[in-house]
């Protein structure tokens, strides 16, 4: 009996053993939990954002339009002073450039002697015309007055027939005669007036103005334009075509780079510096919300040891992207230079909430955040902890706190923030408390 005692003693010991190992491997395959549990918090908002130091104006660097850039030493970002090399002109391309110039030059030369030459002709036409008009206007005059002087006679002649004949019947001849003298003499005066009238007529056409033309002042003038261009291109090719800066700044931006041809816009900005740069720094729409224009902005240049308080002097939608908003703040005078990073900062206390929690803790499944929840149930092991969700709605975060609306929590519950595996609702977890 004592033996039978002391066997079932055994096994049950045996089944204890066995018993406490199971649990122990169950225990141990169940993840591990780590829970916090809701606090009261100010839910601070912090804006930090990079940016770059761009200038607060510029001044266009201009050149004459048509001249292919050979090389260009400089680009966006650089600083340069008065008289540095800014970029070179092609000087082959500039040759030929000359040369076409100069064949302008020799065709507007040809067309203005030809204009001369042609003048000169005209007016020699013209003594001459001028010179046989006034030989026929007198021999006109002389055979028109010969004609006048017979047909005088003639009438002289009747009349002193008519008087010789002293009546009778030839008088009415003689009359006859007499009148057709006097309408003779009478058409011949007309005649020698109106040939007379005709001839200076035309002697006063020749001595009329020539019509006006502006052929010669036009060539003229063209010449005087071609004649001022290849001076100017003669002084690019006296200076190897070295183009240089007319004033010192940092270039902000080239319009035209190797290869292309200056036009009659800018060929690059330089920043004035008689105007204090600007910091612009671009924010997201979350950011957004916690920056105003007029709002003070603690500001850090690259290279600068002491911190800036400055105020927003600019904020409006960018161009760069759909919500997002480009802040420019002014910078003291003498303080940074274009293409110098920075960045801003920016501290909002914010509200005080009576529960926050970590945002690693809060979850989001088909638009809708919840937590994972720290529950207790009897189970294989006796008291156990399960995974339980509660839906939550966030009322305000930042990068260390999301406060919930209370309601679904308190400040005992005890919310996951961590676990070995990835955990599901209603499974079994360990509690690393």
């Amino acid at each position: 009996m004592k033996k039978v005692i002391a066997g079932f003693g055994v096994f049950l010991i045996f089944m204890a053993v066995c018993t406490l190992i199971a649990k122990s491997v169950y225990a141990y395959r169940l993840p591990m939990a780590g829970t916090t549990t809701p606090a009261s918090k100010y839910v601070e908002h912090k804006v930090e954002a990079e940016g770059l130091v761009v200038a607060g104006g510029e001044k266009p660097v201009t050149y004459e339009p048509g001249y292919r850039i050979l090389s260009m030493p400089v680009r966006v970002g650089d600083r340069v002073e008065e008289g540095d090399v800014l970029f070179l002109i092609d000087l082959e391309d500039l040759e030929e450039m000359i040369e076409k110039k100069k064949d302008e030059i020799s065709k507007v030369s040809l067309q203005i002697d030809a204009i001369l030459e042609n003048q000169v002709i005209q007016e020699q036409k013209k003594e001459l015309e001028l010179a046989r008009a006034r030989e026929d206007y007198d021999i006109t005059a002389r055979l028109q007055d010969t004609q006048v002087g017979r047909a005088a006679e003639s009438y002289v002649q009747a009349e002193h027939e008519l008087e010789e004949e002293g009546g009778g019947e030839g008088d009415t001849e003689l009359k006859g005669a007499l009148q057709s003298a006097a309408y003779g003499e009478a058409d011949a005066k007309a005649a020698r007036d109106e040939a007379v009238k005709q001839a200076g007529r035309k002697v006063e056409d020749i001595l009329l103005p020539e019509n006006v033309s502006a052929d010669l002042d036009t060539a003229r003038l063209e010449l005087s334009g071609f004649s001022g261009e290849l001076k100017q291109l003669q002084r690019i090719k006296d200076s190897q075509g070295i183009v240089t800066a007319p004033f010192g700044g940092v270039i902000t931006e080239i319009m035209v780079g190797t290869g292309g041809r200056t036009a009659d816009t800018a060929v690059m900005l330089i920043s004035d510096e008689s105007i204090p740069c600007q910091l612009k720094v671009t924010l997201d729409k979350e950011q957004k919300k916690y920056i105003s224009l007029g709002d003070e902005i603690t500001v850090k240049l690259e290279g600068e040891n002491k911190e800036l308080e400055e105020k927003v002097a600019y904020l409006a939608e960018s161009r760069e992207g759909a919500e997002k908003y480009e802040v420019l703040i002014e910078l003291p005078e003498g303080m940074g230079a274009p293409g110098v990073s920075g960045s801003i900062s920016r501290s909002e206390q914010g509200e005080k909430y009576r529960l926050c929690l970590p945002p690693s803790a809060i979850h989001e499944a088909d638009k809708q955040n919840f937590v994972y929840v720290l529950k207790e149930r009897e189970g294989i092991l006796g008291q156990e902890y399960y995974v339980d969700t509660v839906n939550v709605k966030v009322l305000d975060r930042n990068d260390y706190w999301a406060a919930v609306e209370e309601g679904a929590l308190d400040e005992e519950s005890r919310i996951i923030t961590s676990s070995t595996k990835e955990i599901v609702k209603g499974e079994t977890v360990r509690w690393e408390d």
